[in-house]
């Protein structure tokens, strides 16, 4: 049975605010970095325990970019994205 992938709304906004504020910069980046994401999150139905174990349980971390880590959890009916990080940013 393939999973679907659910976005809770934090990992949404932690996305918009990221593409934003690479788009203010350089908006060729931001494209690339939603496309890594995008690609990461495809992979996930058929995929879901292909990337590293989370540091918190029951998580796991895609490194969707050298700077970009998307944490997700694979769910009874579901893989929910929880969050899209900066990788230097303090977590958890």
């Amino acid at each position: 049975m393939t999973l679907a992938v659910v976005w809770t709304d934090d990992a949404a906004t932690d996305l918009l605010d990221i593409l934003d504020y690479i788009a203010e910069r350089n908006v060729a980046a931001a494209d690339r970095l939603e496309a890594l994401i995008q690609h990461a999150t495809d992979r996930l139905p058929d995929h879901p325990y292909i990337h590293r174990p989370g540091r918190i349980a029951g998580t796991r971390e895609a490194i969707v970019h050298p700077n970009y880590i998307l944490v997700y959890r694979v769910a009874i009916h579901a893989i929910e994205v929880l969050a899209v990080l900066h990788a230097r940013q303090h977590y958890p």
